[in-house]
């Protein structure tokens, strides 16, 4: 293994303590993605190792526009480990988080596994058992945000926490392109947007997730949660306020976050 990207994803592990570290590229090309997502596995097996559960995918990288900011033509993806799920409702103390941003988005739960390389936005339909309205909370180990894609690869995505609402809706009869989504805080809209900034659907982001990682050797699992990319912009977190996502067809999800001393 290359010893730089052991010290990479020592570098990330550290920063989780609650300090934010210099870009990486003293020691991953900025667009080495392979490398990248090297480090990102061995972090992963150091989580699991230490009793974390996987379960489920974060796609990111959705937005075209973002994609042109960081000099890449596809998404990308991380790990959703078990502790990341903040109940509906429920409470995110601010000292859990360093640099932390939302962002309204479509959820999607497994009923089977799914595992093709070239699976389509059908397949996925097909695999799905159900969709949820759905807040990320993104966080970076990278300092003031200035990454690179092999950075915020290597740092899971730039993943935090997430949020999933309690009613879930099937598939038949939703309109997952044309669905409004309205993120407010402290009930001000902050973010609108709608699925199709998500790739042009969200059924189109967890088709590219199941294929990058068939191509990789890895799969969709029955009972994953896919979190499937923002719908609209990412909006700063601060401490003490309310989140409200609101998605067409599918409700609301929300969640509060405590003071600093939480």
């Amino acid at each position: 293994m290359n010893n730089n990207l052991e010290i990479a994803a020592g570098r990330l592990r550290d920063a989780y303590r609650g300090a934010p570290v210099a870009p990486l590229r003293d020691l991953i090309p900025p667009q080495d993605i392979d490398a990248a997502y090297a480090v990102q596995s061995i972090n992963t097996a150091f989580w699991v190792a230490a009793g974390r559960k996987i379960i489920g995918r974060k796609i990111g990288l959705t937005a075209a526009s973002v994609q042109r900011q960081l000099g890449v033509d596809q998404p990308d993806f991380g790990v959703l480990f078990d502790y990341m799920l903040v109940p509906d409702r429920g409470l995110l103390a601010a000292n859990r988080v360093l640099q932390a941003k939302v962002e309204g988005e479509v959820a999607f739960v497994l009923a089977r596994d799914l595992d093709n390389p070239r699976a389509s936005p059908l397949d996925l339909m097909a695999a799905i058992a159900y969709a949820l309205p759905a807040v990320e909370i993104v966080d970076s180990r990278i300092a003031d945000w200035k990454i690179t894609i092999a950075d915020t690869v290597a740092d899971n995505a730039s993943s935090g926490y997430f949020v999933l609402g309690s009613e879930p809706r099937s598939l038949a009869g939703l309109d997952l392109m044309n669905c409004g989504m309205v993120l407010t805080i402290d009930g001000a809209i902050m973010s609108v947007g709608a699925g199709a900034a998500c790739l042009g659907h969200p059924l189109n982001a967890a088709a590219w997730l199941a294929r990058a990682l068939a191509i990789r050797g890895e799969r969709l699992r029955a009972g994953d949660v896919v979190m499937s990319g923002a719908l609209g912009p990412m909006v700063a977190l601060s401490s003490g306020v309310q989140i409200r996502v609101t998605i067409g067809g599918l409700g609301s999800v929300d969640f509060s976050v405590g003071s600093i001393e939480s």
